[in-house]
């Protein structure tokens, strides 16, 4: 039959009970992203799109793994397979293609922070840089480069992110050098994402953009999530308050 696209994406709820996965809940509450399923009726096998993400759950279905949406102009994507058997599955359709990564889950805590230790970490960061929400002008600027794309990439313009997004940048002058921001949203929260230009690295601007987000996100009642793609995202994020929670396999696909 195919890849068939999910409208009602509600009914795709039972075969992602249990998993602690925000851009999942984006995508099933119909906020960002796309649904696609083995069949309308009584789905076995589903996959979610949104952003660089693809997850899968029920049974492994090769169809969709193939499935690109329509419209998708990356050839790149992030596969999160549900279990082993949805690994072995996309491992034998992308073969070479496919590179299996491991990326961190954080464990989500509403009450963790501590507003006084991220206070201090927005003050320690150098005056030779200045912090500030992104409003058009830093919007339009983050899109311009790769480094700073993803920051706001998910979101149809900026109105769509005035509306429904939040960020921290870093300048330095009146150059965006740093930056935390809402990848993605859903009701109730975002999920961060904290890119740095190459040359300003190691100097406390993601951990000063970070933890104004983070007090900015318990200002109006949203939960900042963060999940890692490498140890040092890890030791960031217990910087600013989180835990880390476990390990888990993805698959890197180019020519997607």
């Amino acid at each position: 039959m195919g890849a068939i696209e999910i409208e009602d994406k509600s009914i795709l709820e039972p075969l992602f009970t249990g998993w602690e996965e925000t851009l999942i809940w984006s995508c099933l509450q119909n906020v960002m992203g796309r649904a696609f399923a083995d069949q309308e009726k009584a789905p076995q096998s589903a996959q979610l799109v949104i952003g660089d993400f693809c997850f899968f759950s029920g049974k492994p279905d090769e169809e969709l793994i193939r499935n690109k949406p329509s419209g998708r102009k990356s050839d790149f994507i992030i596969m999160v397979p549900k279990d082993e058997a949805w690994s072995q599955a996309i491992e034998t359709v992308w073969k070479s293609s496919a590179t299996r990564r491991i990326r961190y889950a954080i464990k989500k805590e509403p009450d963790v922070f501590d507003k006084e230790v991220l206070t201090r970490a927005v003050e320690s960061l150098s005056p030779r840089f200045s912090l500030r929400l992104i409003d058009e002008e830093i919007y339009n600027q983050v899109l311009e480069h790769s480094w700073s794309e993803d920051l706001c990439s998910q979101f149809e313009d900026y109105e769509d992110y005035k509306k429904r997004g939040i960020g921290v940048a870093a300048l330095l002058g009146d150059q965006v050098v740093s930056g935390a921001s809402s990848y993605t949203v859903y009701r109730g929260g975002i999920e961060i994402e904290i890119d740095t230009r190459n040359d300003c690295r190691r100097q406390g601007l993601a951990l000063a953009c970070g933890a104004k987000l983070i007090l900015e996100c318990l200002k109006r009642g949203l939960y900042p999530s963060w999940d890692a793609q490498n140890p040092g995202s890890v030791a960031l994020s217990q910087k600013l308050g989180y835990h880390f929670d476990r390990e888990y396999p993805v698959y890197e696909i180019t020519g997607f």
